[in-house]
């Protein structure tokens, strides 16, 4: 009895392979690979990994690494995944991206979970060039600058929006209110939205205020100098004195 043609298939990629099937080997316990609606996914989701694991297969569209221990996503952490669709980083304990963190998936990735992790903020760079679809929700947002430019270059999946609300550490003000309205009707970036600008026009502003304070000074001074100089009695010439006889001289003639 001739096995089954996917034994056969798996028994000639053994065989080509010396042995091994790469990726299927090195994956960490708790993580495996499958095919869902056609596409080869990889799933780790709750294996206690406290870092992006090695031995994920090259050929994998959607890779699962939810409900883990993940603190952070170093730099490159999926470049070698030239296909990767989909990419599920949900419920870990994320408090940093890398600004390099999906790098190489800009043509590929199309959605992006991050939710219920502790991100306050997030390196705009991080999305530079990715066309995705992300979940931003369930995390201590700051509220800040890079939040709003992250917003400005992705797309929210749907029904998630409600979801981002500003953590403890934002502005006391901020605490508690979802970010989107708020995003909607302040400018969290100045007047130049890398902050260069609006660090420019405070420095302007500060040259001006000190140019007005030394006219301002300049004036006054010029002014009670004034007042000084009228309040001073006024020099009359000397007397010159009156010779009698002059005076006789001039009656006569008269």
């Amino acid at each position: 009895m001739l096995p089954p043609a996917g034994h056969l298939l798996s028994l000639l990629l053994v065989i080509g392979t010396g042995g091994s099937l790469p990726g299927l080997r090195a994956a960490p316990q708790g993580c495996y690979v499958a095919e869902e609606a056609g596409e080869r996914t990889f799933r780790c989701s709750q294996a206690g990994l406290s870092a992006v694991p090695a031995g994920i297969p090259n050929d994998t569209r959607k890779l699962y690494l939810d409900a883990n221990r993940l603190v952070s996503v170093p730099a490159g952490a999926f470049e070698h995944l030239p296909v990767l669709e989909e990419l599920d980083l949900s419920h870990n304990i994320l408090a940093h991206l890398s600004g390099a963190a999906f790098q190489g998936l800009a043509g590929t990735l199309r959605h992006l979970d991050l939710s219920a992790n502790q991100l306050a903020s997030v390196p705009a760079e991080a999305f530079v060039g990715l066309q995705i679809q992300v979940n931003l929700s369930a995390n201590p947002w700051l509220c800040d600058c890079a939040l709003q430019e992250v917003l400005r270059r992705v797309r929210l999946a749907p029904g998630t929006g409600t979801g981002i609300v500003c953590g403890p550490g934002a502005r006391p003000d901020l605490v508690g209110q979802e970010f989107l309205p708020l995003a909607g009707e302040e400018d969290l970036c100045g007047a130049g939205r890398d902050g260069a600008r609006g660090g420019t026009d405070v420095a302007l502003l500060v040259i001006m205020g000190s140019w007005l304070v030394l006219m301002g000074a300049y004036l006054v001074h010029y002014v009670w100098q004034n007042r000084d100089e009228t309040r001073r009695p006024l020099k009359h010439a000397p007397m010159m004195p009156v010779r009698w006889e002059d005076s006789s001289t001039l009656s006569t003639a008269v």
